[in-house]
């Protein structure tokens, strides 16, 4: 039987497919998706630790999509002449 473990592994692959791909809005949401089968996996385990900081993880990359999808990011992946 496969278990949330491998299914959030081969999300987070594909996840990092997309973001390969350049599709970021794509790819944070299957993140997201993996997220969750990881707090189901450690909660089934009775890690509540372990789901604490899941959840704590993915909250700020919550927050931080919410902010790029926004426009409100000050940084770009482009490099500019100035920079080192």
């Amino acid at each position: 039987m496969i278990s949330f473990a491998v299914i959030g592994g081969l999300l987070l692959n594909i996840g990092a497919f997309l973001t390969f791909k350049g599709k970021i809005y794509e790819a944070v949401g299957i993140y997201l998706f993996a997220d969750i089968c990881w707090v189901v996996m450690a909660y089934k385990r009775e890690d509540f630790w372990g789901v604490l900081s899941i959840v704590i993880g993915v909250s700020f990359g919550l927050l931080a999509f919410l902010k790029m999808k926004h426009g409100k990011m000050n940084k770009s992946i482009i490099k500019e002449e100035n920079d080192l």
